[in-house]
This record gives structure tokens, C-alpha cells and sequence, in this order.
């Protein structure tokens, strides 16, 4: 599956289930590198979930925003296809 398609279904599944969420779109001189493609808020904890097809890698950048938002306490993670119904286990059901 395609990240974008991928995408397409995660943000849909969350506007299913009324969870708050924003899509972060870098690239902009106004916006910062690295930050997960989805921040969210799933029963009052904060996710940064970062997209990735089932062979993409993150980039340093990245892996490095997900450490610093789990030492913060909040939940942070790569989200792949192969993964999601795990991830809608855990964090949904």
C-alpha cells in the first residue's frame, strides 16, 4: 500500500472514532522537518504517528522527534500498513 493511500485510511478511521487529530505537512519555511505525519490525542495521551509503507525507513530526523516525544511522555511510533489492525487493537479496543 502506498503511503498516501495509507494516509488516506488512518486519518479516516480517527475521524470515524471523533479523536482529534491534525495532519502535520512539513516542508514550508514555517513549518519544522521530522515532526509524525499524524498528531493525535487518544483518550487524553498525545500521539505523533509517523507514516511509512511496510518497507519505508525513517529518516534520523524523525526517529529523533519520536525519542524526544516519548521522553516527554506522550505516545510516539512509525505506523505501518501491516500494523494497523494491532494498532487499532491496542490503542481502540
Amino acid at each position: 500500500m502506498r503511503e498516501n493511500a495509507f494516509q488516506k485510511k488512518v486519518i479516516k478511521f480517527l475521524k470515524d472514532k471523533d479523536v482529534w487529530h491534525l495532519k502535520y505537512w512539513a516542508g514550508s519555511q514555517y513549518t519544522k522537518q521530522g515532526i509524525p505525519d499524524v498528531l493525535a490525542c487518544i483518550d487524553g495521551t498525545f500521539h505523533g504517528i509517523e507514516l511509512k509503507t511496510d518497507v519505508g525507513q525513517p529518516t534520523k530526523l524523525q526517529l529523533y522527534n519520536i525519542r524526544k516525544i516519548k521522553e516527554s511522555g506522550g505516545q510516539a511510533y512509525i505506523l505501518r500498513p501491516r500494523d494497523f489492525d494491532a494498532w487499532k487493537e491496542r490503542w481502540f479496543e
